[in-house]
């Protein structure tokens, strides 16, 4: 069984790639749920004070004076380069990313009509990608999302798409399920959520250059897929 958690930063759009040029998805892969959310609950608590100071006026992360949830968004500098330190050791998690440039999407089409299409199109494409190019096993997916980027109309159509392409297309022997989730009840998704800003603001700023090495180096990061090919 392979657990999959996804969140994503930036925003999908034809009307403002000058200042929104990307869309980035975040996959992150771990064989120990559990372990990964003991670990994020030792971050927050170790980094209650900072967690606090980047939150002020915003409340993005708490609620009422209370921790709420972690949001990449939020995140000081500083913060963002502890949150790599922490969670990127060896063997932690795996992080796979997806990159839809919003600029060469614009350019080729009309695939932005529809948002849910085009985030869904994305997944099907990446996720052949790293299974046919040995990133990912053969093996039953359980893929866990953020509720609110979906409308409640649309949230069996990614299962039932993914399911029919890849058994049509001999991608995999199993099946996917994928379950929608209240992020501030998730704490893995909120661990997406991180991950898909720092890269976000990477693409933007290059500045958390160190900090992908650091990745690679610990084998955290496993690939990035980018859409448009």
């Amino acid at each position: 069984m392979e657990y999959l958690y996804i969140d994503e930063s930036g925003s999908m759009t034809n009307q403002y790639t000058d200042t929104h040029p990307y869309f980035v998805i975040a996959l992150v892969r771990t064989d120990s749920p559990e372990k990964l959310r003991r670990l994020h609950k030792r971050f927050v608590k170790r980094h209650i004070d900072e967690l606090v100071a980047a939150d002020a006026g915003t409340g993005r992360m708490f609620k009422n004076n209370r921790f709420c949830e972690l949001k990449g968004s939020a995140f000081s500098p500083d913060l963002k380069r502890e949150f790599v330190s922490y969670f990127c050791q060896e063997n932690t998690l795996f992080v796979y990313y997806i990159v839809l440039d919003n600029r060469k999407i614009h350019e080729n089409g009309h695939l932005y009509d529809n948002t849910a299409r085009a985030f869904n199109y994305s997944m099907r494409l990446a996720l052949e990608y790293f299974i046919k190019n040995g990133m990912l096993p053969d093996d039953e997916y359980i893929i866990q999302l953020d509720e609110r980027n979906e409308r409640t109309d649309s949230r069996h159509f990614l299962q039932t798409y993914l399911n029919t392409e890849f058994r049509m297309r001999n991608v995999i022997s199993k099946d996917i399920q994928v379950k929608y989730f209240d992020s501030s009840k998730n704490r893995i998704i909120q661990l997406a959520n991180v991950f898909a800003n720092l890269y976000y603001s990477q693409l933007l700023t290059k500045v958390y250059t160190s900090e992908f090495d650091c990745m690679r180096k610990n084998k955290c990061l496993k690939s990035v897929f980018h859409f448009p090919l």
